[in-house]
């Protein structure tokens, strides 16, 4: 097979067409070609008269030999390249102890799929409850304003991506071709299909609910083992080894193979490790608000006359600005018609998330626009910065008024530094409710004044951005975890206690479902070999 890149169309092609350009590129005849498939499907908004769609195709030609030579040193035409996963190791006839992986977000899904595909029959804990239980609790403070601290947005099988857009994309380096695993897995569960080519795919909550069922009970074919609501409150570390874990019900499950997929929020599990002397850093992070736009708005400013064409779907955005302060300010979890949502795991406390369906038809598109915060801005040791995220959480929720609403401001008013007291054109999606007001409060005064600044640069880039009606909603906090349990590069173990593999979001080593996944493959064959090599 040859591997044909940036083959370009108009928007509204006819097969015919596609056909007609490979044969060109190639320079071959009609009856050469005999077969073809999309690898990847991308556009070209830059100029939105005329958005172009951008293909990677696989094709089967007659005499491929031939061909190659004769485009030698054309960098768009090459072999394609085998993507299938192959696994590093087989488990041994008995093991010692099996690996335990804590956590069912998409890194330890992974992990725990990857471990059980090898035969290692992983035990998988997981704090939160199954997912359609998760689902119920999460609406219940939505809607009742009534927070489970162990069932929700953030705690639960699936992990915090189950509700946000679904996004599968990253820009993490990925020479093994992991993330074609991860899409192929996906597709197997009942993923649509079209994510194994778009540019940038996505699933949506409602989706995803299934998807992990039906990856759950894979895992359990293969001889995984689920113990839900099982928090890990404590570790034994002999001799700097990994031993055993000890569960909030007092259970207590030997490993010497631990894969540490918590995820960001898990404040009480990083005290509990730091407690126990594993070694961590405090690392960088970011902080602001959500803010919502009309999605037409978006639509029209991204694709132009082409605005709701059914490929293009709804428009996204990414943008970053320098402000005069020296801070970093930019868009993050970019959500096309979605809703923003409570996403507190804490009582006392609210944080702000994204999320859209599949079909991302929700009126309004929602941001995060978020200022970067390092260990300077928090000084005081590994948990200083968890520590910091708390006390403006809680600020929030006093400004929202002590109830889970989210304080919020119009972006109008927020640029003209005055409160606000009714909302206009754009009507917020947060749940339970946004009490509007003043958000100086809600943020130090280095961010606030850093994204003030940036709405009006970000203006430049998608005209009306900085429109008046659109709605600020605070706070975000959980861009990403605000500490690195450091690993060894080769054996992928913590820095001090052998047999445990810190995994994930929550160890500072991914951001977003897809790297996370990656990550907790890397991991699982780290945990394989070390099992094999050492005949444990």
């Amino acid at each position: 097979m040859l591997r044909l890149t940036d083959v370009q169309l108009p928007l509204d092609h006819a097969d015919d067409d596609l056909i007609a350009a490979i044969i060109a590129h190639l320079g071959i005849a009609r009856g050469d070609l005999l077969s073809h498939t999309v690898f990847r499907r991308g556009y070209d908004a830059r100029k939105r008269s005329a958005i172009a769609l951008v293909y990677t195709l696989d094709v089967e030609v007659k005499n491929e030999a031939a061909v190659l030579k004769r485009k030698k040193g054309n960098r768009h035409v090459s072999l394609t390249p085998d993507t299938s996963y192959k696994h590093v190791a087989q488990a041994p006839t008995e093991l010692k102890t099996r690996p335990v992986v804590i956590g069912f977000g998409p890194c330890g899904l992974f992990a725990a799929l990857i471990l059980a595909e090898m035969g290692f029959k992983p035990i998988i804990l997981e704090r939160g409850k199954v997912v359609r239980e998760r689902t119920k609790d999460t609406w219940g403070l939505w809607r009742k304003r009534e927070l489970q601290p162990e069932s929700n947005v953030q705690f639960g099988e699936g992990g915090a991506g189950t509700f946000s857009d679904g996004k599968l994309w990253t820009q993490v380096k990925d020479p093994k071709h992991y993330g074609r695993k991860v899409l192929t897995e996906f597709v197997a569960a009942d993923a649509p299909p079209e994510i194994m080519y778009v540019s940038k795919p996505h699933i949506g909550t409602f989706r995803l609910v299934k998807m992990i069922e039906l990856m759950r009970a894979k895992i359990v074919q293969l001889g995984g083992e689920f113990r839900f609501e099982a928090r890990v409150d404590d570790v034994l570390i002999e001799d700097g080894r990994m031993r055993s874990l000890i569960l909030s019900d007092g259970t207590q499950i030997d490993s010497d193979h631990v894969v540490l997929a918590i995820g960001h929020s898990a404040r009480d599990t990083f005290e509990m490790l730091h407690k126990r002397g594993v070694y961590m850093e405090a690392k960088p992070f970011s902080m602001g608000f959500r803010i919502e736009h009309p999605q037409s708005l978006i639509d029209a400013c991204r694709f132009g006359p082409s605005a709701g064409h059914p490929i293009l779907g709804a428009a996204d955005y990414k943008l970053v600005h320098h402000a005069s302060n020296g801070r970093g300010v930019y868009s993050f979890c970019m959500c096309p018609g979605g809703t923003v949502v409570a996403a507190t795991s804490e009582p006392g406390r609210v944080v702000t998330n994204g999320m859209s369906q599949y079909s991302r038809n929700e009126r309004n598109a929602n941001a995060g626009i978020v200022v970067g915060i390092t260990p300077d801005d928090y000084p005081g040791g590994p948990l200083a910065g968890m520590e910091m995220q708390r006390f403006w959480e809680s600020r929030a929720f006093e400004l929202g008024g002590s109830n889970y609403d989210a304080p919020g401001q119009l972006v109008g008013d927020f640029i003209a530094n005055k409160p606000s007291t009714a909302f206009g054109k754009v009507q917020p999606s947060y749940k339970p409710g946004v009490k509007l007001g003043d958000l100086n409060p809600s943020l130090p005064y280095y961010a606030i004044d850093a994204i003030r600044e940036a709405l009006t640069a970000f203006d430049k880039q998608i005209k009306g951005f900085s429109m008046h009606d659109a709605v600020l909603t605070g706070i975000e906090t959980r861009t990403s975890s605000p500490v690195r349990i450091k690993r060894n590069d080769q054996n992928l173990q913590s820095l001090n206690t052998r047999g445990l593999y810190p995994a994930g979001e929550g160890a500072g080593y991914a951001g977003g479902i897809m790297s996370a996944a990656i990550d907790g493959i890397r991991v699982a064959e780290a945990v394989a070999l070390d099992i094999v090599q050492g005949k444990q």
